[in-house]
C-alpha cells in the first residue's frame, strides 16, 4: 500500500510539472508555459525541450526561466545557469553549450536556466550602476527557485550556480556574496536565502576593478559598460580608460559588484574552467584579456589560504580531477 502511494505521488508530481499553472511569485495573469510553447530554436547547441518554459520570476519580459526537473521521489539538487554575452546579449538556451542537461538529470540533478535584464536596458532606464539589473536578477531568480522548492521537488540547500563569461561573473557574485535575504520583506521570495552549495563557471571575470585588472592583465579592456561608461562609437579600450580615470567616483559600486570583493572563509567550493591555451601569468599581456584564466588564478590565490576549495582548470594548466563543469557539479551536488 505504501509503495502504491509513493508511485501515485510521483505520477501526480510529474503531471503538475507538465501543467501550465501560475508560478508562485509571478505577476498576476502570467504563467510558465508548457513545453509545447517553446520559441523557435536558434543556431548552436540546443537544450532539450524544458518541462516548463518561460516561467516568470519578475515582471519584466526578460525575467523568465526554463526548468528541467530530474525524476526523483526525493527532493533533488539543482543547477541555476546564467548565460553570458557581456550582460548585453545572449539567451538562456546557451546552457546547452556549457553543461550537459541530460547527464545532470540522469544523476538526479534538476536544471534551471534564466534570462535577465541587460545592462543596455538598465542604461536606458537610468539605473545606476547598470550592472545592478543583471546581478539582482540572478539573485531574484535564485530566491524564486528556492520559493518553488516544495512544488518543484528541489533540495533547498543543494543549489549550485553556473554560467559563462558575464554569466559566470554573476554566478560567482552570488556564490561569494554574504546572505542577501530580507527576512523582514513582505515579499516571500525576497525572504529566501541567496547562499549556494557550490558554483561551477566558465571563463569568468572575477573582478570589475579597472585598477586591479590592469595590475593582473595590462591589456584589460572589459567592464566599463557595467558602470555606465559605455558610449556609442567608442572602442572598449577608450571606455575602459574612462572607467579607470573615474574609478574613485564609482568605487562603492566596484566594491559591491566585483565577486572577489566578497571572498571570505565561509564561501562555498568553486570550480573555474577556462579555454586559455597558454599559462596565465600575472602582469603579462593576455591573448583574451576578457576571459583570461588569470581571473580564476587570482581568485584562488585569495580564497585557498582561507580554506575554501577552489579548482582552476584551463587548457594551459589542466586539473584532471574534473574535466568539465558537469563532472564537477555531479560530484559536488551529490556528495
Amino acid at each position: 500500500m505504501h509503495l502504491l502511494f509513493r508511485l501515485l505521488a510521483t505520477v501526480l508530481f510529474a503531471a503538475l510539472l507538465a501543467a501550465p499553472s501560475r508560478a508562485a511569485g509571478a505577476p498576476p495573469g502570467e504563467t510558465g508555459k508548457p513545453a509545447t510553447n517553446v520559441p523557435a530554436r536558434k543556431a548552436g547547441p540546443q537544450p532539450p525541450v524544458p518541462t516548463l518554459a518561460d516561467v516568470p520570476y519578475g515582471a519584466h519580459a526578460r525575467q523568465v526561466l526554463d526548468f528541467w526537473p530530474a525524476a526523483s521521489s526525493r527532493p533533488t539538487p539543482a543547477v541555476l545557469f546564467i548565460h553570458g554575452g557581456g550582460w548585453m546579449n545572449g539567451d538562456k538556451a546557451r546552457v546547452a553549450a556549457l553543461v550537459d542537461i541530460g547527464r545532470l538529470r540522469a544523476a538526479g540533478i534538476s536544471v534551471i536556466s534564466i534570462n535577465y535584464r541587460y545592462v543596455s536596458q538598465a542604461i536606458e532606464a537610468g539605473v545606476e550602476p547598470p550592472v545592478r539589473w543583471p546581478l539582482e536578477d540572478a539573485k531574484r531568480a535564485l530566491q524564486f527557485v528556492r520559493s518553488q522548492a516544495a512544488e518543484w521537488n528541489l533540495d533547498r540547500r543543494r543549489i549550485a550556480a553556473s554560467g559563462g563569461s558575464a554569466g559566470a561573473c554573476s554566478a560567482l557574485w552570488l556564490a561569494l556574496h554574504d546572505e542577501m535575504a530580507d527576512p523582514a520583506s513582505a515579499d516571500p521570495v525576497a525572504r529566501e536565502s541567496t547562499r549556494l552549495w557550490c558554483a561551477a563557471v566558465s571563463n569568468p571575470q572575477t573582478s570589475l576593478d579597472p585598477q586591479r585588472n590592469r595590475e593582473w592583465i595590462p591589456n584589460s579592456r572589459y567592464g566599463a559598460h557595467a558602470f555606465g561608461f559605455r558610449k556609442d562609437g567608442k572602442e572598449p579600450d577608450e571606455e575602459f580608460q574612462r572607467l579607470f580615470e573615474n574609478r574613485e567616483k564609482v568605487l562603492p559600486w566596484i566594491k559591491e559588484y566585483s565577486p572577489i570583493e566578497h571572498a571570505t572563509a565561509d564561501d562555498p567550493p568553486l570550480y573555474l574552467f577556462g579555454s586559455q591555451q597558454e599559462p596565465a601569468v600575472k602582469g603579462t599581456v593576455q591573448k583574451d584579456p576578457t576571459h583570461s584564466a588569470l581571473f580564476g588564478v587570482m581568485l584562488a590565490e585569495k580564497l585557498q589560504p582561507l580554506g575554501v576549495e577552489v579548482i582552476v582548470n584551463y587548457t594551459g594548466k589542466p586539473d584532471r580531477r574534473f574535466s568539465t563543469m558537469t563532472d564537477y557539479l555531479i560530484a559536488t551536488l551529490k556528495k
